[in-house]
């Protein structure tokens, strides 16, 4: 019986998990395991239009995921324009932003994730420049890979520093 205790208890753990994933939030009597944490973070960073929507849904309605102690802020595209040239990268910002802050809380921060998050911000923001008219997005699309090879590159799967920040504030004057 020792020998089928272990493969049961991972199957029974995969099963609450997707479970986890698939019926939403906790529910209000208990906080959200580490387990459903990581795997609501997974799914609301993923790069299809899904994910993007499902995360936006629980963006406007956070009491339902109070349990998960989610950090929803955000300084939307940080030291760079929310709305270059007029387009709006807000979203696309916030969204990355909840990828990269929750998961360093979670201490899921992994290089894979940070890609999938980067990769996820890449998606969102072509999205948003396919809104846009054909006599413009070609502008668009090309602020959206600049946007995004800056968090590819300069994003950081270490903790951020007050003084670094404040350093490359300094940089900016």
């Amino acid at each position: 019986m020792t020998g089928t205790a272990a493969p049961l208890r991972r199957l029974l753990t995969s099963v609450a998990l997707t479970l986890a994933v698939i019926l939403g939030p906790a529910s209000a009597a208990h906080a959200a395991t580490a387990a459903q944490k990581a795997a609501a973070l997974a799914s609301f960073t993923q790069t299809t239009a899904g994910s993007y929507q499902k995360w936006n849904a629980a963006r406007q309605n956070r009491d339902e995921w109070a349990d998960y102690r989610f950090d929803w802020g955000t300084d939307h595209c940080s030291a760079s324009p929310d709305r270059p040239l007029g387009f709006d990268f807000r979203l696309s910002c916030h969204r990355h932003d909840f990828g990269y802050r929750n998961h360093k809380a979670a201490g899921v921060f992994t290089a894979a994730a940070k890609d999938r998050i980067d990769d996820a911000f890449h998606a969102d923001l072509k999205r948003v420049c396919a809104t846009y008219s054909a006599a413009v997005r070609p502008a668009c699309l090309t602020l959206a890979w600049i946007y995004y090879r800056a968090v590819s590159i300069f994003g950081s799967t270490a903790p951020v520093d007050q003084s670094d920040v404040d350093a490359a504030a300094d940089l900016m004057l």
